[in-house]
C-alpha cells in the first residue's frame, strides 16, 4: 500500500498524520506504542526528516502522541476521560476508627486465588521483574558468606546497604547519615515504627483521602484513629484543607505520599511540598512520608523527599525495594530524623533484626548499577502500561467513567457513576476470574463507593485485557441495576 502520495493536494506531513491514525484504527498501533523514530519513518516513507518532525509534532498538538525526553514520541489513550480535582465536593471528615476491615481481608484474598487475574494488588516489579539479575547476585553473595547468611544482623541493618541509600539521597540534597537510617522488614514496619516514635494509641492521624488501605489498617491496629483530609487527584494533599483540619482537630502526626500518592498517582510539587513541611513543622507536627513509589516517577527527574526541607528533624522517611525490585525480600528502610534512639529500640522490640542474605543481595544490586539500569525499563513499561489501560477501561466501561492519569505508580484510580457500588460486585468479579480493589477500603469513613482501584503492574497478556472487559461488564450490570432500582 502506497502511504504518500505526492500529488494529492494534502501536505505530506497531513498524510503521515493520517498514516498513523489508520495504523492505530486497524490495531496495528495501540494506546502506549512508541511510533518510528523520525529517522526511521523518514527512510521508510522516502521523506525528509523535518516533515515527519512536522507530523508528530501537530499529532502532539491535537492531543494523540506525547513526546518523551530522550526517548521519542507515544500515542496516548485517545477515549479515557481524565478523573479531574473535585474540592467543591469535599464535605470534610472527622477522626474515625476503621470500617472496611473485612472488605480489605477480602482483596489481599484475591490476591493469591488461582486462575485470578490479580489486579486489586499493586505490584509494579510483576510489569518487569529482575529476578534471574537478583538470583545470579543472591548465589555469588552466598558462595562468599557462607554460615554468615543464617546468622542474625544488625538490628539497624547492613551498614553497607545503609551508606548505599544514603549515597542516593545525598545525590538528591538531603543530608543523611547512614549510621541513623535503620533497615526494616519492608515499608510497613518502617511505617509501624514510625507512627510508634510519634504517637500513641488513642491518638488522631492525618491521612490523604484516599488513601492506601494498608495504611488504614496499620492505624487501626496500633489503636489510633484516622482523619482524612482532602487529596487532589494531580498534585496531592490541600494545604488549605489541612490547615483547617490542624486548626480543628489535635492532630499528633501526618501520614502522606507526597511523591506519587496510591491510589490517585498524584504528586506533590516542589514548593507545595516545602510548603507542607514548613505548615507542619510551625505546629510541631512529625509528618511521616510513605515514599514507597518516589522511584516510579513518569517523567521529568525524581521527586525530592520531604526530608529535604525539614529543619526540626520531624520528617520521617519510610521506603522499602518492594514497588521497585523485590517485594518478596521484605526490605525497607526508615530515615527517623530526631526520632532516631526511639526508632532503633522499637526496632530491637519489634522484630530484632532484617534477613541479611536479601540485604547483602540488594547491596550488590546498587553497586553494580543494575538496579538503576532496571528501573529506567520499569518506569517505561508502567507508563506503556498505563496508557494501554486507559484507554481499554475507556473502550468497555460505561461512557460516564472517569479514569486518573497518574504522573507514577502501577495504579489507576476509576469513578463509575455515585450510585454504583463497586464493593457490591467485588465477589461476583473474583468468580469470573479478576480481582480488583473497592474504593471503599481507601477510606475509613465509608467514602469513595462508586470508585475502583485497578492495577497496571501487570506482564500485558490477553488475559488481563479479557479481565478488563469483564469489570466493563459489571459496571455496566450495576449500574443499569442501580438506575432501575
Amino acid at each position: 500500500m502506497k502511504v504518500l502520495d505526492r500529488k494529492a493536494p494534502d501536505f505530506l506531513y497531513q498524510q503521515i498524520v493520517d498514516f498513523i491514525e489508520k495504523q492505530q484504527r486497524d490495531g496495528l498501533l495501540k494506546p502506549g506504542d512508541k511510533l518510528p523514530s523520525l529517522r526511521k519513518l523518514s527512510k521508510q516513507l522516502e521523506i525528509s526528516v523535518p516533515t515527519v518532525k512536522q507530523a508528530y509534532v501537530e499529532l502532539e498538538r491535537q492531543g494523540r502522541v506525547c513526546a518523551r525526553p530522550q526517548s521519542g514520541y507515544y500515542l496516548k489513550a485517545q477515549q479515557a476521560r481524565t478523573l479531574q480535582p473535585r474540592p467543591n465536593k469535599w464535605a470534610g471528615a472527622k477522626p474515625v476508627e476503621v470500617k472496611c476491615r473485612s472488605l480489605i481481608e477480602q482483596v489481599y484474598d484475591a490476591v493469591h486465588l488461582p486462575d485470578t487475574v490479580a489486579l486489586g494488588i499493586s505490584n509494579p516489579v510483576h510489569t518487569h521483574p529482575p529476578d534471574k539479575a537478583l538470583a545470579r547476585l543472591m548465589r555469588s553473595v552466598i558462595s562468599r558468606v557462607a554460615e554468615k547468611a543464617v546468622s542474625y544482623g544488625p538490628s539497624n541493618g547492613c551498614p553497607k546497604l545503609r551508606m548505599q541509600l544514603a549515597f542516593r539521597y545525598q545525590e538528591q540534597g538531603v543530608a543523611v547519615n547512614y549510621q541513623d537510617m535503620v533497615i526494616t522488614n519492608g515499608a510497613q514496619e518502617a511505617l509501624s515504627i514510625a507512627l510508634q516514635c510519634v504517637a500513641e494509641k488513642g491518638d488522631v492521624i492525618a491521612i490523604e483521602s484516599p488513601c492506601f488501605f494498608g495504611l488504614i489498617e496499620l492505624i487501626e491496629s496500633l489503636g489510633m484513629k484516622a482523619l482524612e483530609v482532602y487529596t487532589c487527584t494531580e498534585d496531592g494533599v490541600s494545604l488549605s484543607e489541612l490547615e483547617k483540619t490542624l486548626q480543628q482537630y489535635n492532630v499528633k502526626a501526618c501520614m502522606f505520599s507526597t511523591a506519587i500518592n496510591n491510589p490517585l498517582g498524584s504528586l506533590m510539587t516542589e514548593e507545595k511540598r516545602q510548603s507542607l513541611v514548613a505548615m507542619l513543622e510551625k505546629h510541631n507536627i512529625p509528618l511521616i512520608e510513605d515514599d514507597a513509589y518516589g522511584d516510579l516517577y513518569f517523567e521529568g527527574v525524581r521527586p525530592k523527599p520531604a526530608q529535604l526541607y525539614s529543619e526540626k528533624g520531624l520528617v520521617l522517611t519510610c521506603s522499602s525495594f518492594s514497588k521497585t525490585a523485590a517485594p518478596g525480600y521484605r526490605i525497607g528502610w526508615l530515615i527517623p530524623g530526631k526520632y532516631e534512639e526511639q526508632a532503633k529500640r522499637i526496632k530491637r522490640a519489634q522484630s530484632c533484626s532484617t534477613p541479611m542474605l536479601q540485604q547483602w543481595t540488594l547491596t550488590e544490586y546498587l553497586l553494580t548499577g543494575e538496579y538503576d539500569r532496571h528501573l529506567t525499563v520499569l518506569r517505561k513499561k508502567l507508563i506503556y502500561n498505563s496508557e494501554r489501560m486507559r484507554a481499554l477501561i475507556a473502550e468497555h466501561f460505561p461512557s460516564e467513567v472517569c479514569i486518573s492519569k497518574p504522573k507514577g505508580g502501577s495504579v489507576l484510580w476509576v469513578r463509575c457513576r455515585s450510585h454504583v457500588d463497586t464493593g457490591d460486585f467485588f465477589q461476583e468479579a473474583i468468580a469470573q476470574g479478576v480481582s480488583f480493589a473497592p474504593g471503599r477500603t481507601f477510606s475509613p469513613s465509608g467514602k469513595y463507593k462508586n470508585y475502583m482501584r485497578i492495577s497496571f503492574g501487570v506482564q500485558w497478556c490477553e488475559r488481563v485485557e479479557e479481565a478488563i472487559k469483564t469489570l466493563g461488564q459489571l459496571a455496566f450490570k450495576y449500574q443499569e441495576q442501580a438506575l432501575s432500582a
